[in-house]
């Protein structure tokens, strides 16, 4: 491929996802040194497809890989929740589109104490299009209750990835990375008191870690001045009944903290 080929995709990507996003994606803020390719690949992964009908443009695998974070600064201060659920459910920057049923953008009140982010949409919430309907969200209505949460109240529930990964598998980190900005948007219109990640994936991701979900539980960690806490998936309660206690008294850690920074008894 050719030097003023590459020039051209990049920049119909970066006006695209500017377009998509409401503003200048970090991944495209700096145009990176083009050059001739010796041979041109066939198939290669930065092939535009592009859509008569529905005039939409897929990302280059590299784009689709990127663990850049977008700046919170870089949002649209003027977005509200249910634009972000628009941009949300008309997505398709990565592969989970295309075996989806249903988008998963939400569900829960504005401007909350907390927000849940789990790690993404079962086979129940592909096909209602809400977060934690199964019976691992069942579970979580009930654990968040415990404390005197719910999501009719005082909590949002989101996930790292809006789409459901087929089989239930781990969401892909570039799958991952697709979606990110939207939580991100999330977070900056929703600006909870607190967030809880239950589970590995939601914790790591949130965190920019690998370790393990036994050494994250049950500790405070900042995420832009948030208090952030992981704990355990509902699921993992499920399938291990020992971690209903640990999971317990993380929730008890995490209701007092609330209290002190909400100022309730």
């Amino acid at each position: 491929m050719k030097k003023e080929e590459k020039e051209l995709i990049f920049n119909l990507l970066k006006n695209a996802s500017a377009l998509d996003n409401g503003f200048i994606d970090n991944r495209f803020s700096t145009a990176p040194l083009f050059v001739d390719d010796n041979s041109v690949q066939e198939n290669t992964a930065e092939t535009i497809s592009e859509s008569d009908s529905s005039n939409k443009i897929s990302l280059p695998a590299s784009a689709e890989t990127s663990s850049e974070k977008i700046s919170l600064q870089e949002t649209n201060s003027g977005k509200t929740i249910d634009e972000i659920k628009t941009k949300i459910l008309r997505c398709t920057r990565c592969q989970l589109a295309r075996t989806r049923n249903n988008v998963v953008p939400g569900q829960g009140v504005e401007h909350p104490d907390v927000l849940v982010i789990g790690e993404g949409p079962g086979y129940d919430e592909d096909m209602q299009g809400l977060p934690f309907v199964g019976k691992a969200g069942m579970l979580l209505d009930k654990m968040l209750n415990a404390i005197q949460l719910d999501r009719k109240s005082n909590c949002y529930i989101a996930n790292i990835v809006k789409c459901r990964p087929p089989e239930n598998r781990d969401p892909l980190p570039e799958e991952q990375s697709a979606c990110f900005s939207f939580l991100e948007a999330q977070i900056h219109i929703l600006k909870p008191k607190m967030i809880l990640c239950m589970g590995r994936i939601s914790g790591n991701k949130m965190l920019n870690t690998e370790s393990p979900v036994s050494q994250l539980h049950g500790k405070f960690f900042d995420y832009n001045g948030i208090p952030l806490m992981v704990t355990y998936h509902p699921s993992a309660l499920l399938r291990n009944e020992d971690l209903k206690r640990p999971a317990w008294e993380d929730l008890k850690c995490f209701k007092a903290k609330l209290n002190q920074i909400t100022g309730a008894n």
